[in-house]
C-alpha cells in the first residue's frame, strides 16, 4: 500500500510540474539522450522509439524549455509580433496572427504578440524586445515613411520585417497592400455608378500609406472627373467621432454622393453617421471600403469591398523574417499584395 500510495503521487508530481526530458524519459524507460534524440528525429533511433516518445511528450503537453536552448544555442526561437489593439474590431489582429502561425508550425519558432495602442510610444515595445533579447525576429506595423524603429533595429542587427514600407533609404524586409491601386479604383468604381461628389476616410497622415491613398485618390478623382468632398477625420479617429463627423457631412448642401474607407472598423461608424441623416448606402449614396474579413458585405450588402488579405500578410511577414534570421538579403524579401474585388473572385 505505501508502495502504491509513493508511485501515486510520482504520477500526480509529474503531471503538476511542467514536462521536461527527465519526465518523458520516466515514462518512457529510455535514457534522456536517447529522448533528446528521438524528439531531433536522429537516424539512429528506430522509427518505432521515436513514435514512443513523440506520443508520450504529446500527451504530457511538452515544450522544449526556451531558457535552456537560449543557453546552449544563443536563441530564443521566438518571433516577437508588436501589434496595435487600437478598434479591433474586423479580425485584423487575429488573421496576421494566423497567417504567421500557418507558417511557423513545423518550425522551431513560436510567436509571441506584444500588443500596443497607437496612442502610446512606439519605440516602448521594441526597445523592450532589444533590451531583453527576447526575439530572435520582429515583425511591426503600422510604418511611417522615416519609422525610427525600423532605423534601431536595423542598428542593432535585429532581423526583423514590417508591415508597410518605408520611404526614407532603408531596405529592408516588408510585406505591403496596394493602397494606391485600393484608392484609384474605389474612385473609377463610383463614377461608375454616377458619382461625383466623393469623400475620402484616410490613413492618419504619419503613417506611410497616408500618401500611398491619397496619390491613388487624387489621380482617380482627375482621371474620372470627379471632386473631393473633404472629411476632416482619419482611420485613427475614434469610431463615435467618425460617425459624428460623416453625419454632420451628409447634412451639408454640398454632401458627397460616393465616399471611399481606408479601414472596414471605421467603415462600420461611416454608415451609422449615413443612416443617421436617414439616407442609405447604395441608394443616396455608393461607398469602397477595403476588409479584412467578409463582414461588412452582411452588415450592409450594399457596400463594394475589397479584399485586404491580412492572413496572406501575415504568412509573407512570417517567411520574411526568418529569411532575413537565415541571412537572406532583405531586397529579396519584399512583396505587395493587390486588393481583390468581388469580380476577381469569379
Amino acid at each position: 500500500m505505501e508502495n502504491k500510495g509513493n508511485s501515486g503521487g510520482a504520477a500526480a508530481a509529474i503531471q503538476r510540474e511542467r514536462p521536461t526530458l527527465k519526465t518523458i524519459a520516466f515514462m518512457t524507460g529510455l535514457g534522456i539522450t536517447t529522448v533528446s534524440r528521438a524528439l531531433k528525429d536522429a537516424p539512429d533511433i528506430g522509427a518505432e522509439t521515436k513514435e514512443r516518445v513523440r506520443m508520450v511528450a504529446r500527451q504530457l503537453g511538452y515544450q522544449p524549455n526556451r531558457a535552456g536552448v537560449r543557453l546552449r544555442t544563443g536563441k530564443t526561437n521566438v518571433i516577437a509580433l508588436v501589434l496595435s489593439i487600437d478598434e479591433e474590431i474586423m479580425g485584423f489582429s487575429s488573421q496576421m496572427v494566423f497567417g504567421i502561425s500557418e507558417v511557423l508550425t513545423g518550425t522551431p519558432y513560436h510567436i509571441v504578440v506584444t500588443p500596443h495602442s497607437h496612442s502610446k510610444d512606439p519605440m516602448l515595445p521594441v526597445r523592450y524586445i532589444l533590451d531583453t533579447g527576447s526575439a530572435d525576429g520582429v515583425i511591426i506595423s503600422r510604418i511611417e515613411p522615416d519609422d525610427p524603429r525600423v532605423r534601431l533595429l536595423a542598428e542593432q542587427n535585429m532581423p526583423f520585417a514590417t508591415h508597410g514600407r518605408t520611404d526614407a533609404g532603408l531596405v529592408h524586409p516588408y510585406h505591403d497592400f496596394d493602397n494606391e491601386s485600393f484608392a484609384h479604383e474605389a474612385v473609377k468604381r463610383l463614377v461608375e455608378r454616377g458619382r461625383r461628389r466623393i469623400a475620402l476616410l484616410q490613413p492618419a497622415s504619419k503613417l506611410t500609406y497616408y500618401a500611398h491613398t491619397r496619390i491613388g485618390f487624387q489621380t482617380g478623382l482627375h482621371d474620372y472627373g470627379a471632386e473631393e468632398i473633404p472629411l476632416r477625420v482619419n482611420t485613427d479617429t475614434p469610431l463615435e467621432e467618425v460617425k459624428t463627423a460623416v453625419e454632420a457631412m451628409m447634412r451639408m448642401p454640398n454632401a458627397p454622393d460616393g465616399i471611399v474607407c481606408s479601414a472596414g472598423s471605421a467603415a462600420i461608424a461611416v454608415n451609422a453617421g449615413i443612416e443617421a441623416t436617414s439616407k442609405r448606402v447604395g441608394y443616396d449614396i455608393d461607398m469602397v471600403s477595403k476588409q479584412s474579413a467578409p463582414i461588412l458585405n452582411w452588415i450592409r450588402p450594399e457596400i463594394i469591398t475589397a479584399n485586404e488579405d491580412v492572413r496572406h500578410a501575415g504568412r509573407e511577414l512570417a517567411k520574411a523574417v526568418i529569411a532575413r534570421i537565415d541571412g537572406i538579403e532583405p531586397e529579396l524579401l519584399q512583396s505587395i499584395s493587390k486588393p481583390v474585388w468581388p469580380d476577381d473572385r469569379g
